[in-house]
């Protein structure tokens, strides 16, 4: 599996936009894409931090055809006017683990 993490640091009087965007027009869209399996707005519980947009994907290859198609751009623009810095993505290889049950 593969995650893309968008670190989005958002003037702190558009929160409430940045949230109502990410709902109504960032997931629904997202959640159409081929080999998507989750997307998620992690809120700062400190102000200073950023948010953080999280996409979490069958292979690399279908977020690499999300990103090319011009989707991942077209939905950052979006919220291109809350922006105190430019969005910075970075990408993953979710390691496989296994859970160990306490005894």
């Amino acid at each position: 599996m593969f995650a893309r993490l968008t670190f989005i640091d958002i003037l702190p009087e558009r929160q409430g936009d940045l949230k109502r965007i990410f709902n109504e027009e960032v997931i629904p869209v997202v959640k159409k894409q081929k080999g998507n399996i989750g997307i998620w707005l992690l809120e700062p519980t400190d102000i200073a931090n950023e948010y953080i947009s999280l996409t979490e994907w069958i292979s690399a290859a279908d977020a690499d055809v999300y990103d090319s198609s011009g989707t991942y751009r077209n939905l950052v623009d979006k919220i291109k006017a809350m922006y105190k810095s430019k969005p910075i993505l970075k990408t993953y290889n979710i390691a496989e683990s296994k859970l160990v049950a306490a005894l």
